[in-house]
């Protein structure tokens, strides 16, 4: 049976982007801000303080967080998330034409 690895995300935010190739060594890189100079890392759950002391001794991070993916909810289902949406039956009518008569 194929075993499933718990995985999260780590936010490394840098003073600068030369050294982007080092922090492949402590997780897969999935995205780099050049504007915001942050690194996105995802890595094993269970390395991720460990990773994290690592990461921050580097001289060129800031910091390291762990993302808060995990803490948001993701189901979307249930009536009182899309109950406002749906009340609205005369969304599709021109504006400012649907109390007009001819």
């Amino acid at each position: 049976m194929l075993d499933v690895t718990a995985r999260q995300g780590l936010v490394v935010w840098v003073y600068s982007l030369k050294q982007i190739k080092a922090l492949r060594h402590y997780g897969t890189v999935l995205y780099v801000s050049k504007r915001m100079k942050y690194v996105y890392l995802y890595l094993d759950e269970d390395k991720m303080a460990d990773t994290i002391a690592k990461v921050e001794k580097l001289r060129f991070v800031k910091s390291a967080v762990p993302s808060p993916q995990a803490a948001l909810r993701t189901e979307y289902a249930g009536d009182s998330s899309f109950a406002a949406g749906e009340d609205d039956e005369d969304d599709d009518a021109p504006k400012g034409e649907a109390h007009a008569h001819h």
